[in-house]
């Protein structure tokens, strides 16, 4: 039997493995709401990870850099905003664009910048406040009945869900779909930046390139898996979450099966809760279908 510090590192390692993902999950929510599908998720949290290891390291306050990574964020999905959603270019597309341009861009500027330290890139760390935790942890649990209420229980959330549902009447009832859609995929952008800087400076002090490692894909795969609500994307984190730690801390609770299978793990998981997810109802209506404004 795994005894109780075993299974507290679980836990622990479980809240810290699905902080990010519930983070960019959030913002993805809230973006495929508004029928926007943002799939250069991965890319904006790379470059959120590395705008935050930057400015840690200037100023030396992780906080800002948690800033920086969101503003990262946010011009990075600028790039989709203006490209999928004004000029209504193929969303898909432009989404993996801009990973792979993140990828080169995050990949190239680092190695110019540290390629040729001696020593590894280290930056100071948010400070822990529950256990493991960071404030990022406290943020993302505290969004889920928020976004959850706004969504549900306020006008501006009832005009975002028309625009993914019926976009064509809700312009016609005054409602500025082009505008919506791209202050959706700003705050998706500002989401998936702090789920990056969560990465580089909450569950580590250090930024390599691609250190994301898919996560973005998977986050994608909550929203789903969670039928676009913040409360199943939460229950869906978790279950990556956990299934991510016990690659670190199987062995430890009593889990004997081979390494390899620990290490497929997470990728089984997300195939898993794709599953459940695809079961389940279908996301707004109008979901990865560009818009045109009239007149």
């Amino acid at each position: 039997m795994p005894d109780a510090t075993a299974l507290a590192g679980t836990l622990q390692q479980t809240l810290t493995m699905a902080t990010p993902l519930l983070l960019a999950a959030l913002g993805e929510t809230v973006v495929q709401k508004s029928g926007v599908v943002n799939v250069g998720m991965e890319g904006m949290m790379l470059c959120g990870a590395f705008g935050a290891t930057l400015a840690t390291l200037w100023t030396g306050n992780p906080l800002i850099g948690v800033a920086a990574g969101a503003g990262v964020g946010i011009l990075t999905a600028l790039l989709l905003a203006a490209v999928a959603v004004r000029m209504a270019a193929d969303q898909i597309v432009c989404g993996i664009v801009i990973n792979l341009l993140a990828m080169g861009v995050t990949g190239t500027v680092y190695q110019r910048m540290f390629g040729r330290r001696e020593v590894g890139l280290s930056t100071a760390s948010l400070p822990h406040v529950i256990g493991d935790q960071t404030v990022l942890f406290v943020l993302a649990i505290a969004m889920v009945p928020a976004i959850w209420y706004w969504l549900a229980h306020t006008r501006s959330g009832l005009e975002l869900r028309a625009c993914g549902e019926q976009p064509i009447a809700a312009n016609a009832a005054g409602i500025d779909v082009l505008n919506i859609r791209t202050l959706c995929t700003l705050f998706g952008g500002a989401m998936a930046g702090i789920a990056g800087s969560c990465l580089s400076v909450g569950s580590s002090n250090t930024f390599v390139p691609e250190m994301t490692a898919g996560r973005g894909y998977i986050a994608l795969a909550i929203v789903t898996a969670g039928r676009w609500s913040p409360s199943g994307c939460l229950a869906a984190a978790l279950v990556f979450g956990f299934a991510d730690a016990l690659q670190y801390r199987g062995q430890s609770i009593g889990i004997h099966i081979s390494k390899d299978l620990l290490l497929a793990l997470p990728y089984i998981a997300t195939l898993a809760i794709l599953a459940v997810g695809f079961a389940g109802r279908g996301g707004p209506a109008a979901l990865g279908v560009s818009y045109r404004q009239e007149g």
